[in-house]
């Protein structure tokens, strides 16, 4: 364990923080990476092997920095948890291009900029391979109300996923997708005044433990190369998924 790495990134709050100190604590290396350098200083705490570079997914020269900082930092990477999101709300009706621009660069061509430097150094690393965890989201199976732009985003990363796992058979790097249903973070606060439901109510969900997730990503991290959780699926038990609408 002590030459793993690993670049989580929105490594700044909600669960990219819980991921990213569950790692640590399990004895990872991790690059945390997010666009708030406080936040991820906060993140990092007292962990020595920590390293805090601070990234916007969006940017290709800044997603580039970030896997140049981990090559010339500890040489290999090993696990990225690609977490980075952004949401905007709005229906297909009156969402703006530039929101759905926005939830697009971060959400998709974000992710996909991370996973093509973490592949490009997993493949050419001695011994060869690493493993990606995509966070897909409830919204990559059925959409909420007025999430147009987020819900065709996860939907893409579930194709990502996919592309990713097949296409890195060829240098032994596994890929699998995470979606999450009401962990509680800073993002959920607002699910215990109301959300809108498919038939028009606004309506109290539950939430569970952020850290439920982090348990949930250490395990498919701690994998061989040779196994992989394609796909997994955690939420609060109670929350409006099944049945949705």
């Amino acid at each position: 364990m002590d030459s793993k790495t690993a670049v989580v990134t929105g490594a700044g709050s909600g669960i990219g923080r819980g991921v990213s100190r569950a790692l640590l604590d399990a004895g990872y290396r991790v690059a945390l990476a997010g666009r708030r350098a406080e936040a991820l200083q906060e993140t990092a705490g007292s962990h020595a092997e920590a390293l805090v570079v601070p990234t916007d997914v969006a940017s290709p020269d800044s997603v580039a920095a970030l896997f140049a900082a981990v090559h010339d930092t500890w040489g290999r990477l090993d696990l990225l948890v690609n977490n980075a999101g952004v949401s905007a709300g709005g229906t297909v009706a009156d969402l703006s291009l530039d929101a759905w621009r926005r939830v697009l660069d971060t959400n998709l061509t974000g992710m996909f900029l991370c996973a093509q430097h973490a592949v490009r150094l997993m493949k050419d690393q001695d011994p060869m391979g690493g493993r990606i965890i995509n966070n897909g989201s409830i919204s990559a199976h059925a959409p909420r109300p007025a999430s147009v732009a987020y819900t065709a985003t996860k939907h893409a990363v579930t194709g990502l996923t996919k592309s990713i796992s097949l296409d890195g058979r060829a240098w032994n790097v596994a890929c699998g997708q995470i979606d999450i249903g009401n962990a509680a973070t800073e993002m959920t606060d607002r699910m215990s005044a109301g959300i809108p439901q498919a038939d028009g109510r606004v309506l109290a969900e539950p939430t569970f433990d952020v850290g439920h997730v982090a348990d949930a990503v250490l395990y498919m991290a701690g994998l061989p190369l040779d196994a992989n959780v394609q796909f997994l699926t955690v939420m609060a038990t109670r929350m409006p998924f099944i049945g949705r609408g």
